[in-house]
């Protein structure tokens, strides 16, 4: 993956992990899955920058959304237009 390809921490067995995944992948956003269980170094990097240790959470940059739902997120995402943009979500208006 590339330093422009979104980072998102998980846990196995995570209800709101699978959730996400699942939307990134029907909106075809990559996404780099680090399992924090499975890394002390992940873990320790998610704790950096959410500080919290709760999943998933997502890193893109300075653009950090901290143990989100999807609406959560697309709430976040909605406020940061060229982020949207970014990741890949500029043309969607209707997230249904």
């Amino acid at each position: 993956m590339t330093e422009n390809t979104p980072i998102l921490y998980i846990k196995p067995g995570c209800p709101w992990c699978r959730e996400a995944l699942s939307f990134f992948s029907q909106h075809g956003v990559p996404v780099e899955v680090r399992d924090v269980t499975a890394s002390s170094q992940s873990m320790q990097r998610m704790l950096e920058i959410s500080g919290q240790s709760l999943t998933p959470t997502m890193e893109f940059g300075e653009f950090i959304v901290a143990d989100f739902s999807v609406q959560e997120f697309i709430d976040a995402v909605e406020q940061v237009p060229e982020i949207k943009q970014q990741l890949g979500f500029g043309d969607v208006e209707d997230w249904n």
